[in-house]
């Protein structure tokens, strides 16, 4: 009879409370909602006075290439372009600019290929002094440039480099191995290992899976590496005013630094060189700006 009472007790039903239910709880944290609140003004004022900081210098820069020599007006018009012209044809920037360029592109490949292989080995391989090899690559990025100035410039001269561009790609590649690698091995440990075991069970070598599954989904990285070894070997300047002597192999940085006198300054063709200089810089930062914001999303694993 107890059993009974009890069990019919479990399937007894619940009365409902009586009176108006509670307000459901809102899923939105409040720090969303708080954001929501904001007024944009807040948002808009803080960038807009960041945007108008940055740009104002460019606009100085193009204010004095571009308006006539002399003139104090703050409107570059009428539009001259002779500071451009002499700068280009009468102080070499054309040769300057295809130097850099060349460094640039040289040193972009070169690092991107060693820093693929390293990246590659410290993502998937275990070894004693991995650990520390790290430790290495990290610590290397607190040594100056400076510092190595004199060891670099006697290596070069023993291997006869001086007032080679070689000399100049070599440092820059050096020097940009660490971060490089580091970042590479980053973007490698985010790609599955499954997806390479599934190619070397199809029958691919370890080359071939690489190839054909890990270096695609790895392209936003490399072109972000990429980019960041360009960048720094086009503005850097110490490397090839020490190297690189001779008027025909130095790079923009060293050929702006030649317009600037011991008495005057020719500020219109200063700024015209720094033009010149900060175009393909401009243009690699915006590409960089898209396939850093699209990351992974374009070889992104499902499932």
């Amino acid at each position: 009879m107890t059993a009974q009472l009890a069990e019919k007790g479990t399937h007894a039903r619940v009365p409902a409370p009586r009176g108006p239910l509670p307000p459901a709880r809102s899923r939105t944290p409040k720090r969303e909602r708080a954001f929501d609140d904001v007024p944009r003004w807040q948002i808009y004022l803080p960038l807009g006075l960041y945007l108008l900081f940055t740009l104002v210098p460019f606009y100085w820069m193009l204010l004095f290439a571009l308006r006539p020599a002399g003139s104090t007006s703050l409107v570059p018009w009428p539009l001259t372009f002779e500071h451009f012209d002499k700068v280009w044809n009468e102080r070499s920037f054309a040769v300057f600019f295809q130097n850099s360029m060349l460094v640039g592109l040289a040193t972009l490949v070169t690092t991107t290929l060693i820093a693929l292989t390293g990246g590659y080995a410290l993502a998937r391989f275990d070894f004693r002094i991995k650990n520390g090899f790290m430790l290495a690559l990290l610590c290397s990025q607190f040594i100056p440039g400076a510092l190595m100035l004199v060891p670099l410039f006697e290596i070069f001269r023993e291997m006869r480099m001086i007032n080679s561009l070689g000399s100049v790609i070599i440092a820059e590649t050096v020097f940009q191995l660490p971060l490089s690698i580091i970042l590479i091995s980053g973007f490698i440990k985010n790609v599955p290992v499954s997806l390479e075991e599934a190619a070397w069970v199809d029958g691919c070598s370890r080359l071939r899976a690489f190839l054909a599954v890990v270096l695609p989904l790895l392209r936003p990285g490399l072109i972000a590496v990429g980019s960041f070894a360009f960048v720094h070997s086009w503005n850097h300047f110490l490397f090839a005013l020490m190297f690189l002597s001779r008027q025909d192999r130095q790079t923009i940085p060293v050929g702006l630094n030649t317009l600037i006198g011991s008495d005057s300054v020719d500020l219109g063709a200063l700024a015209a060189g720094g033009v010149i200089a900060a175009v393909p810089v401009v243009i690699v930062f915006a590409f960089i700006q898209k396939w850093l914001i699209t990351g992974f999303s374009a070889g992104a694993v499902k499932g």
